[in-house]
């Protein structure tokens, strides 16, 4: 594949010009609408000095003012981060130290032209993940590689054609978001219906108002859906399927969905650094209770020992991907891009199974990291949000099980001597620090965290009393 992202979106845009590209609300803009408003949102930016290979930020909530934003961006060349909401102001002026960009949206500027996609070889996305040391960390995304993931989520996950319409309730400043319910739907000329955030209520009232067909979520919108009372598989009549991501689908969880709904839910596997590179294909027949399904075409994978080399079929060992949806490192952090990545080989850091026939199952992790209800937590951020606190002699983050949640962070917390701290302050602390859902539902207070040897915190001895 050649070309930028963007001339892909311009080249949907000429094939179905009034075809609605997407609704928001009472908002409803086609293909012409979208193609032009990028195109004035890219003739603003380039007007206030911004050139080709530059970065600008996009600090919008869900909305068809992010999508006319980032598509005018892309038009212009720029490399583009989406900034979650969610973030307190701390984080938010973290990533934006890191990122450095010249310009920060906070709204779609008005205006309309007729723009071109410019040619370059920019990245095209910076999608930042918290790094294991606390310091943002931005997967620097390609234009190739973005083309790449969106055309197998448009192609093989979900077979869009130009008649779906696909609910995007999902935070688009996600991967997840952005690619499977957003920029994959564009590519196929399909119809996006946005949600400023998630309700029950609201998706019922879209899916039925709207005819959704395909619905990407988590597994926490699954349940909170089967726990809504008063309607039947009625309602999701339209949806042809169900798309889960992000965090972990319990098989319980996906069975009575499909129960109450009539509709399955296609579960799947990828990160920020990599977009979707397994999944239960929409051609897939089979749906395995302890499987994740089968890489998608043209990404390879293995399971290795710790001494990197390759186990037997259907023995555990560590998840390597190799795919052109991967990223081409860390921004300016050679260090963790040479951790993470090794002859074009992606380290996962999870535990995986390989069958015979090519069926993925993850047993674990190798690493820390903590999936709560769809969003990535590291416990060493949540640690060092913690520590912050001038009573809190030291801390250690774990994630426990959660039935709904598929994780919940849970920390332990030693406090200094003298010091008369309880659990309910220091939650409150942590919520000015850290994003909500990082913040520890459960703290426990400990004369003194468990250690080896060498001074190191034992986790396991902490997950043992969790």
């Amino acid at each position: 594949m050649t070309g930028s992202f963007a001339a892909r979106l311009d080249a949907a845009a000429r094939r179905a010009p009034e075809r609605v590209a997407l609704i928001d609300g009472a908002r409803r803009l086609t293909y012409r609408d979208l193609d032009r408003r990028a195109g004035g949102v890219a003739r603003r930016l380039a007007g206030d000095g911004l050139r080709t290979g530059d970065r600008v930020a996009l600090a919008l909530p869900n909305g068809a003012g992010f999508a006319v934003a980032l598509y005018g961006a892309l038009k212009l060349g720029l490399t583009v981060t989406p900034l979650n909401p969610q973030l307190t102001a701390e984080e938010r002026e973290r990533i934006l130290a890191d990122f450095a960009p010249r310009a920060v949206l906070d709204a779609a500027p008005d205006g309309e032209a007729d723009v071109d996609a410019a040619a370059t070889n920019a990245p095209a996305l910076v999608l930042y993940t918290s790094g294991s040391t606390g310091r943002p960390k931005g997967a620097v995304l390609s234009q190739a590689a973005l083309l790449a993931g969106n055309e197998s989520w448009r192609g093989p996950v979900m077979t869009l054609t130009p008649d779906d319409r696909v609910l995007a309730v999902l935070p688009l400043s996600h991967s997840y978001g952005v690619n499977g319910a957003l920029l994959a739907p564009l590519l196929a000329a399909a119809t996006v219906v946005v949600l400023e955030r998630f309700t029950p209520e609201a998706v019922l009232g879209a899916v039925r108002e709207h005819a959704v067909t395909v619905f990407p979520g988590v597994a926490t919108m699954f349940q909170r859906l089967l726990d809504t009372p008063g309607w039947s598989r009625d309602a999701f009549a339209s949806v042809r399927m169900a798309l889960s991501g992000a965090a972990p689908c319990p098989w319980p969880l996906a069975e009575a969905w499909r129960a109450r709904s009539g509709v399955r839910i296609f579960r799947g596997y990828g990160m920020t650094e990599l977009f979707r590179p397994i999944s239960y294909q929409a051609a897939e027949p089979r749906d395995l209770p302890d499987a994740i399904g089968r890489a998608v075409p043209g990404v390879e994978l293995r399971t290795v020992d710790d001494d990197g080399k390759d186990v037997a079929t259907g023995e555990i060992g560590e998840l390597l991907i190799r795919s052109d949806a991967a990223m081409d490192g860390y921004l300016e952090q050679p260090d963790e891009t040479a951790v993470a990545l090794a002859d074009g080989w992606f380290r996962t850091g999870d535990l995986a199974r390989i069958s015979d026939e090519g069926f993925v199952s993850i047993v674990g992790r190798k690493k820390e990291l903590i999936l709560r209800g769809g969003y990535s937590v590291y416990p060493p951020e949540v640690e060092a949000a913690l520590a912050a606190h001038p009573e809190v002699a030291e801390a250690a983050v774990i994630g426990v099980p959660h039935p709904d949640l598929g994780e919940e962070v849970a920390a332990f917390v030693a406090l200094r001597p003298g010091a008369h701290a309880s659990a309910e302050d220091l939650v409150a602390w942590c919520k000015t620090r850290v994003a909500g859902y990082k913040c520890p539902r459960a703290i426990t207070l400990v004369p003194e965290l468990p250690k080896g040897p060498t001074g190191k915190v034992l986790k396991a001895a902490l997950r043992l009393s969790a």
